[in-house]
């Protein structure tokens, strides 16, 4: 596709790249497109330009095929002057909200990989990870406990280490900062008190606690810890229990799953019973937590990726999900690809294997290798790799 190059500028390169996939793809407008504020950037900087606005999809696509810009972002608002500054000056009249659930944010322990290869790389197991809390989110707070419906939640992958969720509800437009930091913080568990759904027994009194079929948290800790005990007494150890008590329990779990399931959790002798299944308890609830970046959130005039564009940090796609049920099983690596024609000649140096495109690549010691533009590009933006020639 492309002829050798001797005298090699990668980012003018990919720039080049970026503009053809422009060409010949359409980005979808938002919803609203003419009351949304747009912002662009460069490899270096996601947002060099901002107080952008664009009447429809049309003039949006003029200015991508135009200016390949590295970065496209659009306002989770709506204004009634987009391109209005200062911000004052735009007229606020609501704004989605947004979700926004990244690598980063997912406690190591949680991430069998994380071991392998740090916060330093993004591996098939990171990703999966995110999008497990992901589909947790939405099947697990946004539709049982918030009653939003499938077809008013949006997702897209965020063109590198994980996912975007946006709710569209009319009614939820209007929420300022506080509310929607209420929303962040009941998903997260933040401020979760246990004594609310586990309250103190007296000496002898039966401990009483959440019933499974509860709605909200109540019901979600009593599954999640008949759950946990299930897998074993490792797994009870792993929320604070001494080897003895988690033996016994595993040992007793048929009992005390049906006692659970009516709301009686003494249904196994434990000394100090009601401090043990509190800590217990809280340290299923932070387990159990979604991560989340509440700062997107609670922010009414956050700017976010802009669904299938290309992302300048990987030269993925900020690939749009068909629907929540087609997020399980998606694979950003390979269905989120922005460049697939062409290879390219890089010298690498990354200590961990890349698998993207359904093939694997590396790892890599300070070595040449020719490799296809998607995964070239991906380690050189990476940085961990130079580009030398292009075939």
């Amino acid at each position: 596709m492309h002829a050798p190059q001797t005298s090699l500028q990668p980012d003018a390169y990919i720039t080049g790249l970026i503009r053809d996939y422009y060409s010949k793809c359409r980005i979808p407008a938002p919803e609203r497109v003419g009351s949304r504020e747009f912002g662009v950037g460069t490899f270096e900087r996601k947002i060099m330009k901002r107080h952008i606005s664009f009447r429809d999809e049309s003039a949006i696509q003029a200015y991508l095929s135009e200016n390949a810009p590295a970065y496209v972002s659009y306002s989770t608002a709506y204004y009634r002057f987009p391109a209005g500054r200062p911000m004052e000056t735009k007229g606020w009249t609501g704004s989605e909200l947004v979700f926004d659930l990244d690598v980063d944010d997912i406690d190591p322990k949680n991430l069998a990989c994380g071991a392998r290869h740090g916060r330093s790389w993004v591996c098939a197991d990171c990703l999966d990870g995110v999008k497990s809390e992901t589909l947790k989110l939405i099947e697990e707070f946004l539709i049982p406990d918030f009653g939003f419906s499938e077809r008013e939640i949006a997702v897209n992958f965020s063109g590198n280490r994980g996912y975007h969720v946006h709710v569209g509800k009319d009614s939820i437009t209007q929420l300022g900062p506080e509310a929607r930091k209420e929303i962040s913080d009941y998903i997260s568990g933040n401020g979760l008190s246990i004594d609310e759904f586990f309250p103190e027994a007296a000496r002898g009194a039966r401990l009483t606690g959440p019933r499974p079929d509860e709605k909200g948290w109540k019901g979600r800790i009593a599954r999640k810890f008949i759950s946990t005990m299930n897998k074993g007494p490792d797994a009870l150890m792993a929320l604070g229990a001494d080897k003895s008590v988690a033996n016994n329990i595993y040992r007793k779990r048929a009992l005390i799953e049906m006692g659970i399931n009516s709301g009686n959790w003494d249904m196994v002798y434990i000394k100090n019973k009601s401090e043990f299944w509190k800590g217990v308890l809280g340290n299923e609830a932070i387990a159990q937590s979604d991560r989340i970046d509440g700062n997107v959130t609670k922010d009414i005039s956050h700017l976010i990726r802009l669904p299938d564009t290309v992302h300048g940090g990987t030269g993925l796609v900020a690939k749009r999900i068909a629907s929540v049920s087609a997020l399980a099983a998606f694979d950003p690596m390979a269905s989120a690809l922005a460049f697939t024609e062409g290879e390219m000649e890089i010298n690498a140096e990354s200590g961990n294997e890349l698998v993207i495109g359904n093939k694997t690549f590396g790892p890599y010691k300070g070595e040449k290798a020719v490799l296809p533009i998607y995964a070239g590009v991906y380690l050189y933006l990476k940085g961990l790799a130079s580009i030398t020639t292009i075939t």
